[in-house]
């Protein structure tokens, strides 16, 4: 069943804000006969939508729905502030092709999401920069989905959740660990839990690589870390050139 554009306005009013979003120029000719309303309609549309922004943004300056006499048509600007840059699309990209380290669907669906932040213009011209890399994207052999398991771990860091783990190691041994949660890093290809053991059997971290963990659930118990021993990531990636458990020590 298809939506009813001509009778209800809210359908109108969503449709026609998320092809502003994804960098569309439209307009009102063209909006009336397709939504099957007439201008003086679109046009009450469009101030609608003009009015919901400015009550939702603080400053006008921050998103404002604009006219193009040239294009003859509306399109949405957007203040630097909440809208990546074409450069910044293309060097954030290229960073994520050479991390290699997600699997190719969710490399995919990244790029995808950065790329309608690019000016409809420009967006072939980015496209084709990254396209032969991403074609022939080799991802690293774990080949699993990571954004929900890295989200859940930053969850149980954030609120100092105890938690249990199902870690399987290099040689195929799986074990159940209880840990502190402190930190989410990356190096090397790979994204890195940082715990200390539950039962502070040992002084320094424990490096766990993200892939690796098979599961994860939190054990209802808050843990408390004194402000001085604070993990401080800075200070690790100082001083540990690889992902590698044991003591700190200088590379200086």
């Amino acid at each position: 069943m298809g939506l009813d554009y001509n009778g209800n306005k809210g359908f109108r009013l969503l449709s026609i804000n998320e092809r502003l979003n994804k960098g569309e120029i439209l307009s009102k000719s063209a909006l009336s006969l397709e939504y099957g309303v007439t201008q003086k309609t679109i046009q009450r549309d469009i101030d609608d939508l003009r009015t919901y922004l400015a009550e939702t943004h603080f400053l006008k300056s921050e998103v404002a729905i604009k006219y193009d006499k040239a294009r003859k048509g509306y399109y949405l600007v957007r203040f630097e502030r909440e809208w990546l840059t074409n450069e910044e699309v293309l060097a954030l990209s290229k960073i994520l092709l050479e991390s290699r380290a997600f699997c190719k669907t969710e490399l995919d669906m990244l790029l995808s999401k950065l790329l309608t932040q690019v000016t409809p213009g420009s967006r072939k011209q980015v496209e084709m920069t990254i396209c032969n890399e991403q074609f022939h994207y080799v991802p690293v052999k774990h080949n699993k989905n990571l954004l929900n398991s890295i989200w859940e771990l930053s969850e149980y860091i954030a609120t100092n959740e105890l938690i249990e783990i199902l870690y399987t190691r290099q040689d195929g041994i799986s074990k159940i660990h209880d840990v502190k949660p402190v930190a989410i890093m990356f190096s090397e290809y790979y994204f890195y839990l940082i715990a200390f053991m539950a039962d502070d059997s040992k002084d320094f971290p424990t490096v766990f690589r993200i892939d690796r963990i098979e599961k994860s659930k939190k054990l209802n118990e808050k843990f408390r870390i004194p402000y001085k021993d604070k993990f401080n990531e800075g200070e690790f990636r100082k001083r540990v050139q690889f992902m590698y458990t044991g003591p700190l020590k200088s590379n200086v």
